[in-house]
């Protein structure tokens, strides 16, 4: 087949965070998909059709980026971040297993980005220095109560955590929860950051101790980062360094 797949991550925000290797690789493209906000970052142009779409339709996505390459189409499906973090990777993977036999002879190929989540930690220091976890605050495709369980294994396991999507105009009681959680399991004053739309002009960072976190402090453009018990902060005059160090005194 003469078509592929693509399978990019745009970064956090600013342009000069996508990678050239996706930059390439929209160059090439015949077709970019993806969620609206995201396809709205590719530049028109000739020769180039952009394939918006609901971000609740992922799996339709993936299929219609698999029609259009065994068609002959050069396709890059596009994510924020790193297309593997929560996004449009596992969607393609999901669709090519479920799919048409021809559909495994797609030259198909993942190219990494920046995910927000690592963005946020570089503009703080070096918070995730040492073992850390990933958890996404969204019950649309896990029950809460998974959620819960990893919230709490997490901190038995103290390590520094990042969350994604973690509060949302339609179910903002998550967030509500997880800081209950978080504050009832650490029993300690570890510094929370609150790191939204990192790289972009409406950047605001802002570090406080879990006691004094509050919900109406995150929405859908924050990646929120808890520290580790052993997790510190530098203050200075320019604003704090948190880091959390990659030793561990037993």
């Amino acid at each position: 087949m003469t078509g592929w797949v693509k399978i990019v991550g745009l970064g956090p925000g600013a342009e000069e965070l996508v990678t050239a290797q996706v930059q390439d690789a929209l160059a090439q493209a015949t077709d970019v998909i993806g969620y609206i906000p995201y396809v709205a970052r590719v530049a028109p142009r000739v020769g180039l059709t952009l394939h918006p779409s609901d971000n609740r339709v992922e799996i339709d996505r993936a299929n219609h980026a698999l029609e259009l390459a065994a068609q002959g189409r050069q396709v890059v499906v596009v994510s924020s971040g790193d297309p593997g973090v929560f996004a449009m990777g596992s969607a393609v993977f999901e669709a090519l297993e479920a799919g048409p036999s021809n559909w495994l002879e797609l030259d198909i190929e993942v190219q990494p980005g920046i995910t927000a989540m690592l963005a946020a930690a570089a503009r703080i220091g070096a918070p995730l220095g040492h073992d850390f976890c990933t958890i996404n605050l969204s019950d649309n495709l896990k029950p809460w109560s998974l959620i819960e369980k990893r919230l709490r294994l997490a901190v038995e396991g103290d390590f520094a955590m990042a969350f994604y999507n973690p509060r949302s105009k339609s179910r903002p009681e998550g967030f509500v929860r997880t800081l209950e959680i978080l504050q009832d399991a650490c029993k300690d004053s570890r510094p929370i950051i609150f790191a939204r739309a990192v790289s972009t002009p409406e950047e605001d960072i802002r570090v406080v101790p879990l006691t004094q976190a509050r919900p109406e402090m995150a929405d859908m453009r924050t990646v929120v980062i808890v520290g580790a018990s052993n997790t510190r902060i530098i203050s200075r005059a320019q604003g704090p360094i948190v880091y959390t160090p990659r030793s561990v005194l037993s």
